[in-house]
């Protein structure tokens, strides 16, 4: 019979060799897989993005300019800009921006430096609150670090 002293031993060493595990890698999406084309009606998912909604992905950009140094959000996007690009109307939404809402607030970055950001990965047409901003594509809970 066991005593609770070897038990408790067990059970750390189990729970330190589960913690030493990597956790599994976010799936990645680029700026070239979010459509797979577009026509009268705007533009049309790609069957991975299709695949990847409600999940949470990795995605390689550029910060863009925030509106406001204590902002919630930014702009991620294709190419390193110096103007925010976001639209009023997600009717004439770019297919090289997706706006990132933060899970807690973060410092901004300079903005010729790629960033790596993981977040849910979120469609269709959404007003945000504060701002009126309308965006199509969105990465909620969302952190990032510099890109690798």
């Amino acid at each position: 019979m066991l005593d609770r002293r070897t038990v408790l031993r067990f059970l750390g060493v189990c729970l330190l060799a589960d913690a030493s595990r990597p956790a599994a890698a976010a799936p990645r999406i680029g700026f070239g897989e979010l459509y797979s084309g577009y026509d009268a009606t705007g533009f049309t998912l790609s069957e991975k993005s299709r695949a990847l909604a409600g999940q949470v992905v990795e995605f390689k950009g550029f910060m863009a300019p925030p509106l406001k140094p204590e902002a919630t959000f930014f702009v991620l996007t294709r190419f390193p800009v110096s103007l925010c690009p976001f639209c009023n109307s997600d009717a004439e939404w770019p297919s090289d921006i997706v706006v990132v809402y933060l899970s807690e607030p973060q410092s901004f970055t300079h903005m010729s430096s790629g960033i790596l950001v993981t977040g849910r990965l979120d469609f269709g047409a959404f007003m945000d609150p504060d701002t009126g901003m309308v965006s199509l594509v969105r990465l909620q809970e969302a952190r990032w670090g510099p890109a690798a």
